[in-house]
């Protein structure tokens, strides 16, 4: 391995001690550090052995390296979709879902990164086009009305034929592992990491029929804005990207690439389940 890429959240003081723990590993296994311009400002770093800082070069590594929460995490499978480049990531967040390990014994799980000593798991994606643009979300899209505008009316259609009109609050789109997110917190089917197909399902629907739906990998959704008047928000992995005006469409794919996320030997699907949210009800 010659180069890995660093990126981390906006809480320095909790990751500053790893970043001393993931310079020093590098170091030991003869790795560049790549950090751009506003993670080096971020952790104040100066110059030294085996960091390249304000970087350009982002994109030659062979490794990223992510100490954050999901959030974080999603930025940089976002980063590297389609690219193969694997992504090992600490969890400093509050669930940390997508996690790699849990920040114990950094020094070790970091020899154990830049060794390659982990395996890789393919998480697809899904992607959102519009004319102004195209977008790509690890866990979900999903459409909202506006705050103090009156309820959405979505039509939905999938493989090109319409299934139905709801009234709702709006609708979420989700990848097996962000079924695990907004969909689940929103009634939604937990999808296992695996499965082939995503997910559907409505906020707070004014319908006793709406129900969420999981849809087949090859059949591409388009959501309708019904409404007359007012547009709705479309957030991609939770944050806002676009509007969706009256009497428009957006189109959803799935899997047209992937993320790479690395992973212990041996971890799987359901331990995460059960560690995260058994964790959480206790």
């Amino acid at each position: 391995m010659r180069a890995a890429s660093v990126f981390t959240h906006r809480r320095v003081a909790e990751t500053a001690p790893a970043i001393r723990e993931l310079i020093a590993a590098a170091r030991r296994a003869g790795v560049m550090l790549r950090l751009d311009a506003g993670e080096t400002r971020k952790h104040g770093l100066t110059p030294g052995e085996r960091l390249e800082l304000n970087s350009l070069a982002l994109d030659d590594v062979e490794l990223c390296i992510v100490m954050g929460g999901d959030g974080t995490i999603l930025t940089a499978l976002r980063h590297y979709a389609g690219t193969g480049v694997p992504v090992f990531a600490v969890n400093f967040g509050e669930v940390g879902f997508l996690a790699t390990v849990d920040p114990d014994g950094l020094a070790e799980q970091f020899d154990r990164a830049f060794e390659g000593a982990f395996e890789t798991l393919e998480l697809p994606t899904i992607a959102v086009g519009r004319p102004e643009g195209r977008w790509v979300a690890m866990n979900d899209i999903s459409i909202h009305r506006k705050p103090g505008h009156r309820v959405a009316d979505l039509a939905y259609g999938l493989a090109g034929e319409e299934i139905g009109r709801v009234r709702c609050d709006g609708l979420v789109v989700a990848t097996p592992q962000g079924s695990t997110g907004y969909n689940l917190a929103n009634g939604g089917p937990v999808m296992a990491w695996g499965v082939e197909g995503y997910v559907v399902s409505f906020v707070a629907p004014h319908s006793l029929t709406a129900r969420a739906l999981v849809v087949a990998p090859g059949d591409p959704l388009t959501i309708n804005n019904g409404s007359r008047e007012e547009p709705v928000e479309v957030h991609v992995d939770g944050r806002p990207t676009c509007e969706l005006p009256p009497g428009e469409d957006l189109h959803i794919e799935f899997a047209q690439c992937h993320g790479t996320l690395a992973q212990l030997p041996g971890a799987s699907f359901y331990h995460r389940l059960r560690e995260r949210f058994g964790r959480l009800a206790r």
